[in-house]
């Protein structure tokens, strides 16, 4: 069985310029042309994901969505996922309006397309996320946000400061307990500002790579991930080799069976070609 790889993107993949490096795009073309499995686990979109990494040859499924969506990358269609129901979505909306909020919706239609549904963005958090993704066709301004019975809600997202976001936080784990999967998480290029996203309970991380590890056919067991934040816990936890990158959460790099060099020194091309070289010399 060849080796596979599943590494996050932001963070770990990608430096913090949001960009990959030339020895990275060439280690990684050279393992996957030598049948090396390799692929990503994201939080991001298709269409984002692929804005960033389109230097690789993806051939194999990739995790979008923090696990919501498994896609092909090459017959451009969704493999399978999990999605929150247009009346949880809903009513997720309603809870955020009592707090004076109004999320990002990441969603699918009936042809599979994504969509990003939103009211007209105000708040600095929403407009420096929408400012990053210049002519992004995949946002779309409702005058009052509602998740139509044609689409299939993969990510609510709230973006804001810390206070703002826990009380709305705090009434989620309220209402909605074990009907959603919930990440709060600091952003890594918004200046102070936080995610709060509720998903599928089975989309997270490790559930996509479960998925993603059948798919590729493979065990997880079998599978080295590689990551770096809170996000990437549920594959961290269900793999079965751990690597985090130097500057890693603390409870990323708890569970590591080993850690690498950070983002920004290569780390995770570094590390697969160290096991390419060593595996060629056992042979």
């Amino acid at each position: 069985m060849p080796s596979c790889y599943l590494t996050d993107l932001d963070g770990t993949l990608l430096r913090s310029d949001q960009t990959l490096s030339a020895y990275t795009i060439t280690q990684l073309k050279e393992a996957l042309n030598a049948g090396v499995i390799i692929s990503y686990a994201t939080a991001r979109s298709y269409a984002s994901s692929h804005k960033v990494t389109s230097s690789i040859p993806w051939r194999y499924p990739v995790v979008l969505y923090n696990g919501a969506v498994i896609f092909d990358p090459e017959g451009k269609r969704v493999l399978g996922g999990n999605w929150l129901s247009p009346q949880l979505s809903n009513d997720i909306l309603e809870a955020g309006r009592q707090h004076g909020l109004a999320p990002l919706v990441f969603a699918l239609n009936e042809d599979d397309q994504e969509k990003v549904l939103h009211e007209k963005l105000t708040r600095p958090g929403d407009l420096s996320f929408y400012e990053s993704r210049p002519q992004d066709p995949r946002f779309t301004e409702l005058e009052h946000l509602h998740v139509d019975d044609s689409f299939r809600s993969l990510i609510i997202s709230y973006i804001g400061l810390y206070e703002e976001l826990e009380p709305l936080k705090q009434t989620a784990e309220r209402l909605f307990g074990g009907l959603v999967h919930m990440e709060f998480i600091k952003d890594a290029y918004i200046k102070d500002h936080y995610f709060l996203e509720m998903s599928h309970p089975l989309a997270n991380k490790g559930e996509g790579a479960r998925l993603w590890a059948k798919l590729v056919g493979t065990e997880l067991s079998d599978v080295t991930v590689f990551g770096d934040n809170l996000n990437d816990l549920g594959m961290f936890r269900a793999a079965g080799t751990r690597i985090a990158v130097a500057d890693a959460h603390e409870q990323i790099l708890r569970l590591a069976d080993r850690i690498a060099g950070t983002n920004n020194e290569d780390a995770v091309a570094r590390y697969i070609a160290v096991e390419r070289s060593r595996l060629t010399t056992w042979e």
